[in-house]
């Protein structure tokens, strides 16, 4: 019997929940949903002297002047503007309600929690974390010098955004619990019933359905944008690292947008190899250097020339170490790496008998050796 008090309760708490849809905040100020907060100021200047009650004697007009203030309000307050701007001004009324409540109550979890009943997991379906829209991922090709220097990249990305009416194509339907996510109750027996969830992607909300070929939004719930962004490459960053842009990815009714996320991708030099801080070369020498010593000019990533000195024998694969001439050090550790050099040594292909003889009279050596 308990069973079949909860159902009917749930039935009459489905039957007096009321969506109530005001105007939208970015159509009552005239504006996009782009606009800049200087445009949002300008635009509640111009409305707000509109409709002014000592001004606007006609019949509607205080309510007019309130409701444009109330919407200014929303949109110059970055917390309260992302709530609207993803749930709607009923999803502002919601969250207004648990910070001046410590929380409200509503749906099929919050009826049912009343009774020791918990369909949410731990906390119940109120405490359910936001959903946001996937991440993405975009490689971002670098050079080797631009990693040296740093850079500052500009690219344009275009990106879905909401319609700007979309509000007014949301239609209220209990069985939605979130973006997606459609539940039903189904009686399995006399006096029983269960929850089942499933897939709906007309489910945008908690409680709200969208309307399929709406006017107001002909192309559906989003619309294409195409954003300037600027790309703070710093020194020394690492393949593999990436430079975020929070939110910027594709928006959807209900749901928090994602991360735009370049991954650095370093692409391959002529001469250098890098291996974290430090910088890998290979120079070929020949052989009357390598037994004499030498000097050898290098020109680094940004152009400046350094010289590297030799003095003895340099073997063949011998690896030498420069110190400060690698790449710059991330993570405030400051300073540069090091720059390793391997020495190539370029033996002849062949000697005349003169160059055989002078080398012997040089280093010593009859030409012959005993057998062991």
């Amino acid at each position: 019997m308990l069973t079949q008090f909860l159902f009917t309760l749930l039935l009459l708490n489905v039957g007096i929940t009321k969506i109530h849809a005001a105007e939208d905040f970015y159509k009552l100020l005239g504006i996009s949903r782009s606009a800049t907060q200087k445009e949002i100021k300008k635009a509640y200047r111009s409305k707000s002297l509109e409709f002014h009650p000592d001004k606007n004697k006609s019949e509607g007009a205080a309510e007019k002047f309130a409701e444009i203030a109330y919407a200014y309000e929303v949109l110059t307050d970055e917390e309260k503007k992302g709530i609207y701007d993803r749930h709607g001004e009923e999803g502002l009324k919601q969250h207004e309600q648990r910070q001046g409540q410590g929380g409200g109550h509503g749906g099929f979890d919050d009826i049912f929690s009343h009774f020791g009943f918990n369909f949410g997991g731990p906390g119940g379906g109120r405490q359910q974390r936001e959903q946001s829209t996937p991440s993405v991922n975009i490689p971002l090709r670098v050079s080797l010098k631009q990693l040296y220097l740093g850079d500052t990249i500009e690219v344009e990305y275009v990106r879905q955004t909401l319609c700007v009416n979309w509000q007014e194509c949301m239609k209220a339907n209990q069985e939605c619990q979130g973006p997606g996510v459609k539940v039903r109750m189904q009686q399995i027996a006399p006096g029983f019933v269960q929850q089942v969830q499933q897939r709906d992607e007309r489910c945008v909300a908690r409680g709200k359905m969208w309307s399929s070929n709406c006017r107001v939004c002909p192309d559906g719930q989003t619309q294409s944008e195409k954003i300037d962004l600027t790309i703070d490459l710093q020194k020394g960053m690492y393949p593999g690292e990436p430079i975020t842009f929070e939110g910027v990815a594709d928006e959807k009714p209900g749901m928090n947008p994602g991360d735009l996320n370049f991954i650095v991708t370093q692409e391959s030099h002529e001469h250098y190899h890098r291996d974290g801080d430090h910088l890998y070369v290979t120079m070929e020498i020949p052989l009357v250097d390598a037994l004499t010593g030498f000097k050898h000019e290098f020109e680094h990533l940004d152009g400046h020339k350094f010289v590297v000195n030799v003095d003895g024998v340099t073997e063949c694969d011998h690896v030498m170490r420069v110190s400060g001439k690698g790449m710059p050090r991330r993570g405030g550790r400051g300073g540069y790496g090091d720059l390793f050099i391997t020495f190539d040594v370029d033996f002849p292909e062949t000697l005349t008998v003169e160059q055989r003889n002078g080398i012997r009279k040089v280093l010593g050596g009859s030409g012959s050796s005993d057998e062991l």
